[in-house]
């Protein structure tokens, strides 16, 4: 499927272009942070857009940009979330009627082939860019509902890896998996040395 036709690249690029102009808005453009989250915005977006250009030679690697692009949207969250909290704004839960209704503005409206700032979904998410309470909490339930589809996404090309036989254990699962068999070939030392010990003192 090409990327563009992919809803998380399309929710990926709304956020990317409406934090261009939360950041012009409510950050000062010369700070470090307007920096950082702009650039968190586009490596989410990009790093969609060339893990699917090598999901047919490398899905492996693939997964790994696709990893990267929800890492960067995770920090991305982090600095909306520090926004409301720094200046005492309230912050949405998953259950609020508010972030409810952002959630609903995707389903309601067709963003296919529609990625540019004239479609009808991203004139509405701009609607909530005059209020920063409101604007920081759209945009926290627009990337928590990106990262859901890139979990999907992953989850999908993981189990595509498996049925193939390819190994996609990740380099922190194999230190992990290193880790405890080294913890338990010491453990099985330590049973023989004193099992030896033992067998000594009875002799």
């Amino acid at each position: 499927m090409p990327y563009r036709e992919l809803k998380s690249y399309q929710q990926a690029t709304a956020v990317y272009d409406l934090t261009v102009e939360f950041c012009a808005r409510y950050i000062n453009p010369k700070s470090r942070t307007t920096d950082q989250m702009e650039q968190a915005a586009r490596s989410g977006k990009q790093n969609i857009v060339e893990g699917t250009a090598v999901s047919k030679t490398w899905p492996q690697n693939e997964l790994k940009l696709l990893g990267v692009a929800r890492g960067s949207l995770g920090e991305l969250l982090e600095d909306y979330l520090d926004f409301l909290r720094q200046r005492g704004l309230s912050i949405w839960t998953k259950e609020d009627a508010r972030a409810q209704t952002v959630r609903a503005i995707v389903k309601s409206s067709d963003m296919v082939s529609k990625t540019n700032k004239t479609n009808t979904t991203y004139k509405t998410y701009k609607l909530y860019l005059d209020d920063p309470e409101r604007a920081a909490n759209m945009l926290t339930t627009l990337i928590n509902q990106t990262n859901y589809l890139l979990d999907r996404q992953m989850d999908s090309i993981r189990k595509q890896l498996q049925a193939k036989g390819v190994d996609i254990e990740t380099r922190a699962q194999k230190l992990a998996r290193v880790l405890a068999e080294r913890k338990k070939e010491e453990q099985k030392a330590d049973s023989w040395a004193r099992a030896q010990i033992k067998t000594r003192i009875k002799n």
